[in-house]
């Protein structure tokens, strides 16, 4: 089936570790991925299986993931000391495997770039980023309804509004050495592959 019985506990796990509305999240996330997966023509099952642990390890505190990406061996960026939240998706790939193994190595890179996201990512990479931001229980950020079309029409352009929004957001409300590269790098590529047309 579908949603086979690991999918099932690994729920279970994650609605006793997350807050209740990251926990609504993450289950929008999931189905909003797997929606995308059957429009672009990508493994369902995967895409369940990133949406579910994308936030995986997000329930800890900044000191405690810095120290758990000590324990695993994680390098971590300036940007990342600046902005330790950033942690939580190559923390959660490491769970992904470690705790839940899960071995597929596209899941486990579509959960790693989830929140900066990267240059030339693939399908699946793309379905999660993007599902991260529009899934159902997020609040309507200004242009939301038009990035929410465009992710099941264009998902390049759906990156580039995304990444656009992101970083307008970041330099009004951080210092710009806050910014992950990236970030930045994702959005100058997925810029230059829409203007490119």
């Amino acid at each position: 089936t579908m949603m086979d019985e690991k999918i099932l506990k690994i729920q279970h796990t994650l609605k006793k570790e997350l807050d209740e509305n990251r926990y609504h999240h993450t289950l929008g996330v999931m189905y909003t991925s797997a929606s995308m997966a059957m429009r672009y023509d990508v493994d369902v099952q995967k895409a369940l299986y990133a949406g579910l642990l994308h936030d995986c390890a997000k329930y800890m505190s900044d000191g405690e993931m810095q120290k758990e990406c000590g324990k695993n061996r994680i390098t971590v960026s300036d940007a990342e000391k600046r902005q330790p939240s950033l942690l939580h998706a190559k923390l959660g790939a490491c769970y992904a495997r470690r705790k839940y193994g899960v071995d597929d190595r596209d899941i486990v890179e579509a959960i790693r770039w989830h929140t900066t996201g990267k240059p030339e990512m693939n399908t699946l990479e793309k379905i999660i980023f993007i599902a991260d931001y529009i899934e159902p229980n997020r609040k309507m950020l200004p242009g939301m309804e038009q990035i929410r079309k465009a992710s099941f029409e264009d998902l390049d352009l759906a990156m580039y509004l995304i990444l656009k929004n992101t970083i307008a957001y970041l330099k009004e409300t951080q210092d710009e050495d806050k910014i992950d590269t990236n970030s930045m790098q994702a959005y100058e590529y997925y810029k230059a592959v829409i203007k490119a047309r």
